[in-house]
């Protein structure tokens, strides 16, 4: 009796125990997996809220560099479009020159015979015009005819001209005109950016931009022993019809007129120091006498020239070692009606060897009468009689 009494009250004093640790551990229990529950809750809400942070943050920062580089790229237009700059200046002094034969009418247009065409500019507001004698001069019954860039178009009349430097002034009888500034070639340096503007193939005002390749280009590199001018070497692209327009700076001052094309990417434009020595010699001066004339541009084979064209054009002859290639021949001059053509080689005048431009003009100087040239045409030789005429 007393050992079971004894059991009863040690079995129930431990069921006490177990009861009271129980009723306190399982509020503990349940406190710690509801606090579980709220701190994973809490993470998993801070994790959200870092991830939506960074994609706005990264969103939002596309954008703003988005606009950024939209918006450097409309500043680039204004502060880096010096091309434009340039011309908005010194394009309005740039004038077409068209030659007409002053005798013959076009059958298709019914107007006078276009012979030729250039470019020219306005150095004085008075009508006073610089370009290249090749583009005006040694053209049969020629009427030169100046375009503004207003569109007016009028006669003008040659002052003065120097064949052996191509230059030439031309008056037009109008007054107020917008005028190119003259510069300096000087300090001109290789790498510098120019910009040619002038009418190739009758477009006129067209602009092409490049960098000068060289200053100081020899007559004599070039073939043209009668020319003591050192030329400016540029890439800008220039052709038929850009020849006495303006080589200008960045400053829009002229510093060159274009003046001759090789090839592609070489072109030469004489210097507007040796212009303006030109400008003031013939400043007083009466215009000249006529000449002997032959119509043709052209252009003397030095050996690096000759091994150019003979790359470039397989049927050309090996055996040619000098002469003068003709560039252009003028619409109804002596050259013409006698029969010579662009492309042409002429290797002999009168029996004489000719290598360069100065032989020419030598014999046209101390000849009278017609010219027996012998030539080369493709890979067959060919003989002429021009009758050179006076002009």
């Amino acid at each position: 009796m007393n050992l079971r009494l004894f059991r009863i009250f040690k079995t129930n004093t431990i069921s006490k125990i177990n009861y009271r640790c129980t009723s306190r551990v399982v509020p503990i229990l349940n406190n710690y997996k509801s606090n579980s529950d709220d701190n994973q809750s809490s993470y998993f809400r801070c994790i959200l809220g870092a991830t939506i942070g960074f994609i706005g943050y990264f969103s939002l920062r596309e954008k703003v560099t988005a606009a950024t580089v939209v918006n450097d790229l409309k500043g680039r237009r204004e502060k880096y479009n010096f091309i434009a700059d340039v011309v908005a200046v010194s394009a309005a002094s740039v004038v077409y020159i068209e030659i007409v034969d002053g005798r013959r009418i076009d059958a298709f247009t019914g107007k006078k015979l276009k012979i030729s065409n250039g470019s020219g500019f306005i150095i004085k507001e008075d009508g006073l015009i610089l370009t290249n004698a090749h583009v005006v001069v040694n053209k049969p019954n020629a009427i030169v005819k100046v375009r503004l860039t207003d569109g007016s178009t009028h006669e003008a009349l040659i002052e003065h001209y120097d064949l052996q430097s191509d230059l030439a002034t031309l008056r037009i009888p109008v007054k107020g005109l917008p005028t190119m500034k003259l510069g300096t070639s000087a300090d001109l340096k290789p790498g510098e950016w120019v910009v040619a503007i002038g009418s190739p193939l009758d477009l006129s005002n067209t602009v092409t931009a490049g960098v000068v390749s060289s200053t100081q280009r020899a007559g004599s590199e070039l073939g043209l022993q009668d020319r003591n001018i050192v030329y400016i070497q540029t890439d800008a692209p220039i052709t038929f019809g850009n020849s006495g327009g303006p080589l200008v700076n960045l400053d829009g001052e002229a510093i060159g007129i274009n003046s001759m094309k090789v090839t592609y990417g070489i072109s030469f434009a004489i210097p507007i120091d040796y212009v303006k020595e030109f400008l003031a010699k013939h400043k007083t001066k009466s215009p000249q006498v006529s000449k002997r004339y032959l119509g043709i541009t052209m252009l003397s084979l030095t050996p690096s020239i000759l091994m150019e064209l003979k790359m470039r054009n397989p049927e050309m002859p090996t055996d040619i070692q000098h002469g003068i290639l003709v560039w252009k021949v003028i619409i109804g001059s002596p050259a013409f009606n006698g029969g010579l053509q662009p492309g042409d080689i002429v290797v002999k005048i009168n029996g004489k060897p000719v290598h360069n431009t100065t032989d020419i003009y030598n014999i046209l100087e101390s000849t009278t009468g017609s010219l027996k040239i012998d030539a080369v045409r493709g890979r067959q030789q060919i003989n002429l009689t021009i009758v050179p005429e006076l002009h």
